[in-house]
């Protein structure tokens, strides 16, 4: 416990003590009711500075959460308003309190606060729901419960004074009041888990005894029993230091877990808030047909009746003009992500024909790998039998040209072989090589001259080679997609080193001087325009690396590929995510 709240907790204990022994051992008299009333006011002054600290972002970072705490410390506001209101006639000018009494207006309203904190269900996770659509939800509840005490209470105190019906009425209401807070926090308990739950369960016993105590004392007031400082008043000082127990123990408690939201609560809170608007009609009705009601009193209560159906009406098409378009963003949401749902498929209809294809071609080369090793063997007993120097010759170029297929197919092998990602340090050139030697004969069908550059003693990269194989082979492959238009159409790719990175440069002959751009789904990262090269950003992204590209009017110009330099303590079995430098990849 950290001295400041073993502080204000000893500093609730005393007055609460302070106000047993009062209320035992004075009097009833001046000195008692100034007492006593001094002490509820500390003491709802030390309450109410409990609750503010807990509105801050770093006691509450959910919204949710900060509107709840914000709500409570509003009802403990009025209810120190109150109490001061009560210590002016009886403290200051030493006169009772007049009945009826304009300040109970203030001590009705004060349990409002708390009923639409309730209302907020801080417990629950935020969603995409628009907060505007909240609180007028809230602000419906609240118009409701001021309109029921002006209709039920107001008129016998300022239209045609009647203090027995006032008194009669006022403790009605503010008893229903009560009781519907009562069950909102035992419904709350019963849903919520964890911290919020013990935090409901706690506000539930002392709203509970302060229900009782508030109750009682009303009773001994009709009686002529209560007076300022009498023992009614020593159950209700302990609910206010319960009340403030819990505020100070409240960052204590895991706050920080939500449940997932729960539609039914938001719905019935809805549903709540037309019921409310609803009932207007009926009060007006209620008004007309009471003929025990003067007609002064039936008159205000119509009109008032009406006055607040125009604005809860107003309230509530504002709410649906929200709502509308609410409804119509969460529709468009819903298109886009069918339309992403339909690309997905076709994608996926496309991978699966391409894994046909290899696992096709695996095969195809493992038949073709067989002749070709027969015609390797008969073409190097050609060359050691002596043959003439032309045959010779000839025999020479068929070996080599036979070793040159057999390393394409070992190639279009390890291409089309599934295995899972294997982190080696790998020589950058020795892959890109490979992947130029593949793409070779379609570059060659399509006139497109290939210029390759690659770095001196590059050092190597921790990485699968085989999904670097392919990342090399599709983004050559994204370039020379839009090739065919230009008149001498050029594949340049270079190898270097750069700091702690090595990159490898893939771009047309058409390349513009503008600046790389980074692309993949990281933040600051550009979406890619196709899934096939959003699997390639994350395969590189898990390398450690980035993608860059400049963005052409027919799709990209250049990419750049950046990958860390292997550590010195990078192994054969390296884990499956190198170590290794990471930076902002930009630049031109």
């Amino acid at each position: 416990m950290s001295p400041r709240v073993k502080l204000w907790s000893c500093l609730l204990a005393a007055l609460v003590l302070a106000q047993i022994a009062v209320s035992l051992r004075l009097t009833r008299g001046g000195t008692l009711t100034v007492t006593s009333d001094l002490i509820q006011g500390a003491l709802l002054l030390v309450a109410t500075a409990a609750f503010l600290p807990n509105i801050l972002p770093s006691r509450s970072p959910r919204p949710r959460a900060r509107a709840f705490w914000i709500l409570m410390s509003g009802s403990m506001l009025f209810w120190l308003a109150y109490q001061a209101m009560w210590n002016y006639f009886e403290v200051v000018k030493r006169q009772d309190v007049p009945d009826p009494f304009g300040g109970d207006v203030v001590l009705f309203l004060h349990l409002v606060p708390m009923m639409a904190a309730l209302a907020v269900l801080p417990h629950l996770r935020d969603d995409e729901r628009d907060s505007r659509i909240r609180m007028l939800d809230l602000s419906l509840l609240i118009t409701w419960w001021v309109f029921l005490y002006v209709y039920a209470v107001i008129p016998w105190q300022t239209v045609q004074v009647d203090e027995a019906t006032y008194g009669a009425n006022f403790n009605f209401v503010y008893l229903t009041e009560k009781l519907v807070l009562l069950v909102s926090l035992a419904i709350l308990a019963y849903t919520a888990q964890g911290g919020w739950r013990h935090l409901y369960g706690q506000l539930l016993g002392a709203s509970a005894l302060y229900a009782s105590s508030s109750y009682v004392a009303n009773w001994a007031i009709v009686h002529q029993r209560y007076f300022s400082g009498s023992i009614y008043d020593i159950p209700l000082t302990i609910s206010i230091a319960w009340l403030a127990i819990v505020a100070l123990f409240a960052s204590r408690w895991d706050l920080s877990e939500s449940k997932p939201s729960q539609p039914v609560l938001g719905v019935w809170i809805s549903r709540l808030g037309m019921l409310a608007i609803f009932s207007l009609p009926g009060f007006a009705l209620l008004a007309l047909l009471d003929a025990a009601a003067p007609s002064p009193v039936r008159r205000f209560r119509i009109i008032l009746a009406l006055l607040t159906t125009v604005v809860m009406g107003a309230m509530v098409f504002w709410r649906q003009s929200l709502l509308g378009k609410e409804l119509t963003r969460f529709l468009e949401q819903s298109r886009r992500s069918f339309d992403d749902l339909q690309t997905l498929q076709v994608q996926l209809i496309q991978s699966e024909r391409l894994a046909s294809l290899g696992q096709l071609v695996g095969g195809a080369a493992h038949e073709i790998n067989n002749p070709l090793t027969a015609m390797l063997g008969y073409s190097d007993i050609l060359v050691e039998s002596g043959l003439p120097p032309q045959e010779q010759r000839l025999a020479d170029r068929i070996a080599e040209q036979v070793r040159r297929t057999k390393t394409l197919v070992a190639n279009l092998l390890t291409f089309a072989r599934e295995t899972p990602a294997r982190m080696t340090p790998v020589d950058a050139n020795s892959v890109l090589q490979t992947a130029m030697r593949l793409i070779t004969p379609q570059l060659e069908a399509q006139h497109i001259s290939l210029h390759l550059v690659l770095g001196p003693s590059l050092p190597p990269v921790v990485a699968d080679s085989n999904q670097l194989l392919h990342v090399c082979l599709h983004l050559a492959g994204q370039i020379t997609s839009h090739l065919n238009s230009e008149a001498h159409p050029g594949l340049y790719v270079q190898t270097r080193q750069d700091h702690n990175f090595v990159v490898l440069d893939f771009r047309s002959n058409a390349a513009s001087s503008e600046a790389y751009q980074l692309l993949g789904a990281s933040e600051g990262g550009n979406k890619p325009s196709t899934l096939s090269l959003n699997a390639c950003c994350r395969i590189v992204e898990e390398h450690g690396g980035h993608i860059l590209s400049r963005p052409s009017r027919e799709g990209y110009s250049a990419f750049r590929l950046e990958l860390p330099v292997a550590s010195k303590t990078s192994s054969g079995s390296s884990p499956s995510h190198p170590v290794g430098p990471t930076r902002a990849a930009v630049g031109s």
